[in-house]
């Protein structure tokens, strides 16, 4: 077994903090350890020389000491309640931790928690924690930044939502609070991200993330949307020049700048490059009118030249009323979230100055495209803060390093990284799929070919066919060796396939070739795609993956062509396409609007229709991709399942960089225990050393079917529509009354709330004192405390707090001193009845915390007003927005098991555990039902207060029985909660009842399947007509 090869590398849930991490070690087993990994990454200089065949490539372990201390003062400032927290934040922090179908991962929590507690934390919590700021130019004031290191797929989208949420609402609650804005730029690095991102903006309401994603409670959503959320493409922070045709115009504001001028075969810009032809050179240096001077003529070495000259451009009032508009106005104290933020970094003079090895062509190239996306970003960003303020700004990337000229620090990562849930801690939550790497084959080496096949196929070529120095070998070269490794893929990838089309899988798994540079891709492309081999090279012959009859399988990415489609105004017809293409593979079909119409790209129908193309999703049926580079940054493909590198690969940075690509789940269904299944991608050739990667053995396990749950149209009359309760309203005028048959208890436990502890002085520096040390023993208890007060007082406490709640309510009429005698009398019933003891004496403690604020919800959720005295009853308030929910709205896929059923509106019902298959079955075969359904992708729930917050409670079933009513069925087994639930489900039955406009409802909990049948006829036969003789 490898190094780093591990049987399971899933260990914890995706919504609790890691819990194990595995140890890995060079040369040792991994360890399963207890505990969370501690934060860091491997650095490797960029100046050293490529590591020999075998070795390891990873570098050296840097700890990131700030991000684990934040990490430990974040539990301490939960534990504390969240000292320093606005009652804004307090409300958020709880609304995104209660009970919700689908939970927010604990890497999102953390993420947004983390940028909260730097900004809201009591002082003694911050003390020590020194964020390094960024290193400015003289002259250059500089702002706060904040790191947060996510993996791809771990939902940053999510996380910036929530801080967006979250500094918004704050600052419209209190607008002299400096250290919340109302004003959020959101910058992003292509034109895919920044479509995505428009659900970032609260004014698209209902669409928007926050509601999608359940991130804001309805009631607040007219606040957030009072402030401004503007999302821009970093191209839009290039200050525009002001001349206009061909005529040299000097209009606007001068700047001096130096250039590098590349001679090409056409005067032309891109990408960072700027190209002129040797005559148009000659023209402009020999032209006063353009105003420029070479400085240093790098020919014939380099085909390029380095000049001065000048340009006009826009001024800096210009530049923030086009980025800013007139909806912001002259608003300062900006938030600023980077998304991608690794392009986001100052560029700097000397030190180390090679980058990362790219994939599309040398390092040159590569260092300058990047040196000019990351001055334009930081420039336009400085002159933000200069002109407007920046509060501070939030950068979010998978890799946030220096990627290249960054003098010594490049390929380290930003020092103002303050979370880190990276790759590694991804694939052992589940969150991403876990690569299954070369571990061995029968070279005999130590480690296997295709581990790394680019330095395994350079060790093959001969010098000449390696292309010397600048390492451009030869394509044909390449491929020559590269057969054998894209075969064995192609050929997993073809087994996979047909696993997928067994499984009712409508899409095909996709395969990604990444390679070097543009001439190799071309070259593997003309041989899988179009049966073009070149000389000395085999035909591909791989039907499946061949462009035929106008069916396109496979698809060549030219990062030129994506860098051009990255701002607006792609240059052709078929550059939009291609990019259309490679942003819909692994789509089935467009979104659609509430009438059932495709909602398309802007642009794409006119596109379709002028190319003669079908409508549908470009991409859905590509099934390779043959890509220079790594693929657009914001490509969410989660259909890959193979993956080879052909190129170097001088990092682990990069490593991360090409994998993170492949890695999204396809699926988001729990396990049983609670965690995520397994999903594997296939890859080779990228020498990833630091994740935990999944073992092989045996027999590929089959593919998961996808299932479609969904409403069928010929059952519309089994439809079951239910009213959507998020509370209640009360009058109460003079007399209340409670619900004592469904009140749940409270139970006094002291192993869980243990009532004493012993203590022992030690005297042995050992760690945990021990009770075979010498010394006596103390015990604390609570007798004291018990006998300090009667339970009379303690029980006229309780019923003095519950009627100071009901009085300062607005529909209560009561005066306090008539509600009080009735609350004692409430109080002195429960605690008698209603608290559960196993010692007599301990019964006062429900008095003590958090028996108390159980006693206190267990009551308020059962008190109503007495509709026997003339009192208005308790009615539902319904939810305004949404309206009533209905079986016709279900339409999801899963992988899990599932039934076909008779008496339903849906086709399925999802087999989750053996007692919802029986119940499943007992109620499709009833005479007394008339159609039921499954609370899964309903949406179906009763609000509950449990621990001091908001809960949602989601019953099993929604029955519709012969007589009318509509049965809430709960079949759940042991659940601690059971009695809280049950009681806030009878409230719901009883205040939805009383209001009458939707039927009559009734609610059962059972806890063996085989009493459903009885637990039915029982409710017919109460509601039955009697028959006299």
């Amino acid at each position: 077994m490898s190094a780093f090869e591990v049987e399971q590398p899933i260990l914890n849930g995706p919504f609790h903090e890691p819990a194990e991490h595995w140890r890995i070690e060079a040369g040792q087993e991994p360890r399963r350890v207890s505990g969370r990994r501690p934060a860091g990454y491997f650095y490797r200089d960029p100046k050293a020389p490529p590591p020999e065949s075998g070795a390891p490539a990873r570098g050296t372990w840097q700890e990131l000491e700030v991000v684990n201390l934040i990490r430990e003062r974040l539990v301490q400032w939960r534990e504390l309640g969240y000292p320093g927290a606005t009652r804004t934040t307090l409300e958020l922090l709880r609304y995104w931790r209660r009970e919700r179908q689908q939970p927010l991962f604990f890497a999102q929590l953390e993420a947004a928690k983390t940028i909260i507690f730097l900004q809201e934390a009591r002082s003694d919590l911050l003390q020590g924690i020194d964020v390094p700021p960024d290193d400015v130019p003289t002259g250059v004031e500089p702002f706060r930044r904040y790191a947060c290191k996510m993996a791809t797929g771990s939902g940053k989208t999510t996380v910036m939502a929530m801080v967006i949420a979250w500094s918004i609402l704050n600052k419209v609650a209190a607008r002299g609070d400096a250290r919340f804005s109302d004003v959020v730029l959101v910058v992003c690095p292509n034109l895919t991200i920044k479509g995505r991102l428009g659900e970032l903006d609260p004014a698209t309401g209902e669409a928007s993330i926050y509601r999608t994603r359940d991130l804001v409670p309805p009631d607040l959503m007219t606040s957030l949307r009072r402030g401004r959320v503007l999302v821009k493409n970093w191209h839009e922070f290039e200050r525009k020049g002001m001349s206009a045709g061909a005529k040299v115009q000097k209009l606007g504001q001068p700047e001096r700048i130096t250039a590098t001028i590349k001679i090409g075969a056409k005067t032309t810009s891109g990408r960072g490059g700027r190209y002129m032809t040797e005559d148009a050179l000659a023209i402009a240096l020999a032209d006063p009118r353009m105003d420029m001077r070479m400085v240093e003529d790098r020919r014939p070495a380099k085909p390029e030249i380095l000049v001065e000259e000048t340009r006009y451009v826009e001024s800096d009032a210009r530049l923030m009323q086009r980025l800013l508009g007139h909806e912001v106005g002259g608003k300062q104290n900006i938030l600023v979230l980077n998304d991608e933020a690794h392009h986001a970094y100052r560029i700097r003079q000397g030190g180390a100055g090679t980058a990362e090895e790219d994939a599309e062509a040398t390092n040159e190239e590569l260092e300058e495209e990047l040196a000019y996306e990351s001055t334009i970003w930081i420039d336009g960003l400085d002159r933000i803060h200069k002109h407007r303020r920046i509060n501070f700004c939030v950068d979010l990337s998978a890799t946030p390093y220096f990627l290249a000229r960054a003098g010594d620090d490049t390929n380290k990562v930003f020092p103002w990284v303050v979370s880190d849930f990276g790759l590694t801690d991804a694939i052992e939550s589940g969150l991403v799929k876990i690569p299954q790497l070369a571990v061995s084959d029968a070279s005999g080496e130590e480690q296997a070919a295709y581990f790394n096949i680019w330095r395994w196929i350079m060790s093959k070529l001969s010098g000449a066919e390696r292309g010397g120095r600048r390492a451009n070998p030869k394509p044909e070269a390449v491929l020559r060796f590269a057969e054998h490794p894209i075969r064995l893929v192609a050929g997993a990838w073809e087994a996979e396939r047909q696993d997928w089309a067994q499984s009712d899988e409508e899409r095909p798994p996709v395969f990604i070739l990444v390679c070097k540079n543009t001439r190799l891709a071309s070259v593997i492309y003309d041989w899988l795609a179009e049966g073009k081999p070149p000389e000395g090279i085999p035909p591909a012959n791989i039907a499946e993956l061949r462009n035929k009859n106008g069916k396109v399988n496979t698809i060549r990415v030219d990062s030129k062509v994506i860098g051009e489609t990255d701002v607006e105004g792609a240059k052709n017809d078929e550059s939009r396409w291609m990019r259309f293409t490679l942003d819909t593979v692994g789509k089935r079909e467009w979104p659609k609007d509430p009438q059932g119409r495709p909602v398309y790209p802007e642009e794409f129908e006119d596109l379709a229709r002028k190319l003669d193309r079908p409508l549908h999703p470009p991409g859905r049926d590509v099934r390779c991709i043959v890509s220079v580079g790594m693929l657009t940054e914001g490509w969410d493909c989660n259909t890959v399942t193979h993956i080879i590198g052909l190129r170097p690969f001088m990092s682990q940075l990069l490593c991360e960089q090409v994998v993170g690509r492949g890695l999204r789940r396809a699926s988001y269904d729990l396990t049983e225990e609670g965690k995520f299944s397994e999903e594997v991608a296939q890859i080779l050739g990228v020498p990833f050393e630091v994740v935990p990667f999944k073992q092989r053995k045996g027999p590929k396990p089959p593919p998961a079917r996808q299932n479609h749950v969904q409403a069928l149209a010929a059952r519309a009359q089994l439809e079951i529509q239910f009213p959507r309760v998020e509370g209640y309203q009360q009058r109460i005028r003079n007399r209340v009354d409670i619900a004592w048959p469904s009140i749940a208890s409270v139970r006094v436990d002291p192993m869980k709330i243990p009532d004493e502890v012993q203590l022992k002085s030690t005297l042995l520096n050992r760690g945990r004192p021990s009770l075979l040390e010498p010394g006596g023993t103390v015990k604390l208890d609570l007798e004291k405390w018990r006998h300090a007060a009667t339970r009379q007082q303690r029980e006229f406490e309780m019923a003095a707090a519950l009627t100071r709640h009901y009085s300062q309510q607005d529909k209560c009429e009561a005066p306090p001193q008539v509600l009080f005698p009735q609350m004692l009398e409430i109080v002195k019933r429960f605690v008698r009845d209603r608290v559960v003891v196993d010692d007599e004496t301990k019964r006062i403690d429900v008095f003590l915390s958090p028996y108390w604020g159980y006693t206190i919800e267990r009551l308020t959720e059962a008190i109503h007003p007495a509709a026997t005295d003339g009192e208005d009853a308790e009615i539902p308030r319904y939810e305004q927005r949404r309206g009533v929910g209905s079986t016709a709205d279900v339409d999801f896929w899963t992988v899990k098991k599932v039934k076909e059923i008779g008496h339903s509106h849906l086709n399925y019902v999802v087999q989750d555990s053996k007692w919802e298959s029986s119940a499943a079955y007992h109620l499709d075969h009833s005479p007394h039902v008339v159609s039921f359904v499954k609370n899964q992708g309903l949406g179906f729930a009763i609000p509950y207060l449990h621990a001091g917050g908001d809960h949602e409670y989601f019953p099993d079933f929604l029955v519709k029985l012969t007589d009318g009513v509509t049965l809430i069925l709960e079949t759940k087994g042991h659940d601690e909660l059971e009695e809280v639930k049950a009681q806030a489900a009878e409230r719901w039955v009883r205040a939805v009842n009383v209001e009458g406009s939707h039927g009559e409802w009734r609610y059962a909990l059972v806890h063996n399947m085989n009493e459903i049948p009885a637990l039915i006829e029982g409710l017919a036969e109460s509601r039955s007509p009697t028959v006299s003789g």
